[in-house]
């Protein structure tokens, strides 16, 4: 059995002492029992889940202190902890039961809701803080699309071709409308749904956002990629052409011609924004194009020397963000075009990237997080203890984790 003996100022210590009254206080917040002496007499899961909570309360009393163990009263308690179990790279929040494989696509993120596709007919809404269930209704089975649009919600899923428009407070339908069969990608803006588009199946259609009303449709099935709201209009792409439409109207407002046709990404993003007046479309097997709102005209901005995932850009922390067929990202200058670092972790990774004030996060399929200085340099990494599907990134240090049955709010350790 191990013991912890604290000193005065809340380090470990040799001789026993009684924590502070304020250290105590930060404990018992904590849910972690506490008596004269902290004792790590139980398993080695259970004590990283007290350390995870421990040290989520520490970061919220002492945000500018933390690394401060003369200023810091619960430091000491930490710093044992860690020495006596480790602990991971991401601290969980909350985690819930999917009852199923976790899929990006049935996932969304609010301001203060997460809602997420689970049961195989479920569309649940979690309160982002503590991941209490906030409605819980039926909906069909695997979405091909979940968007969160203000205080709406838009599910598009399989098994009946159906569009339904939830309310996001209360979980109530708002409207429904029929699809034609396999009908597939659908992005809002404030007032608009598109929907259609996917692998040519059908046609691109409008529907307005507060009722559901049929505001347009194209004359003929199209094979578009994901499109991407954009200022006022919304940027859709085929082969060697992108467009920009108005989406109250379907009327095409600019158009691009690409250096190459762009990636097939299937039902993920193919652009990527990086300011109100300039985005990246994933061109070819190697090639990032940079298009502007305000420009008919497209540059090149980086050519890969390999092949790079078909998957869009990720624009964090600065920099681009490609992922490389492989176990890895090369990291471009967005203004400059120029290959800044690449990291290589040797296991294939999932879809996303986490970042925190050290620089970022990478998860592996296989569930190993892997922390990156902001030159790409591997700090550390640990296991998170299950496959993990889909990472996505929610700023201030916290990402949601779909692992392979459960859906997991994690927040990133300050230390």
């Amino acid at each position: 059995m191990a013991a912890l003996q604290l000193s005065r100022d809340g380090q470990a210590d040799d001789v026993y002492t009684k924590p502070s009254p304020l250290a105590m206080q930060i404990l018992r917040h904590s849910q972690i029992s506490v008596t004269m002496k902290v004792h790590s007499e139980v398993s080695s899961e259970d004590t990283r889940k007290a350390l995870n909570r421990l040290m989520i309360v520490w970061t919220r009393y002492f945000p500018a202190v933390q690394d401060r163990k003369d200023h810091c009263p619960i430091a000491g308690v930490a710093l044992y902890l860690r020495r006596s179990v480790g602990v991971m790279i991401g601290m969980t929040l909350w985690e819930r039961r999917l009852h199923q494989r976790g899929s990006a696509s049935g996932l969304a993120v609010a301001e203060d809701c997460v809602v997420v596709h689970e049961r195989h007919t479920r569309l649940v809404c979690l309160n982002r803080s503590d991941g209490s269930v906030r409605w819980d209704i039926p909906i069909g089975t695997w979405p091909r699309g979940v968007v969160v649009a203000g205080d709406r919600c838009l599910c598009l899923t399989q098994n009946n071709d159906q569009l339904s428009c939830i309310d996001l407070t209360t979980g109530s339908l708002v409207w429904r409308v029929g699809l034609r069969p396999y009908s597939g990608h659908v992005v809002a803006t404030r007032e608009t749904v598109i929907v259609g588009g996917w692998r040519g199946y059908t046609p691109i259609a409008g529907f307005n956002l507060d009722d559901g009303r049929p505001l347009w449709l194209t004359p003929h099935r199209m094979d578009a990629v994901l499109p991407l709201p954009w200022g006022s209009g919304v940027l859709l792409g085929s082969g060697t052409k992108a467009w920009l439409i108005d989406p109250r109207e379907g009327r095409e407002l600019r158009r691009w011609q690409l250096p190459e046709p762009l990636a097939d990404t299937d039902n993920r993003p193919a652009f990527t924004l990086i300011d109100p007046d300039r985005c990246l479309a994933l061109c070819g097997p190697r090639s990032i194009a940079a298009i502007q709102s305000s420009s008919d005209l497209v540059s090149r901005l980086f050519r890969h020397d390999a092949d790079l995932m078909a998957s869009a850009a990720l624009f964090t922390g600065g920099v681009v963000l490609l992922e490389e067929r492989g176990a890895g990202y090369v990291a471009v200058d967005p203004e400059y075009g120029s290959a800044l670092w690449n990291v290589d972790v040797g296991q294939p990774l999932t879809k996303g990237v986490g970042l925190d004030d050290k620089g970022f996060v990478l998860v592996s399929q296989g569930g190993v997080l892997f922390r990156l200085r902001s030159d790409g340099h591997v700090l550390e990494r640990s296991s998170s203890g299950t496959r993990v599907t889909a990472l996505l990134d929610l700023g201030a240090g916290e990402m949601i984790m779909m692992t392979k049955g459960t859906l997991r709010m994690t927040v990133i350790d300050p230390r």
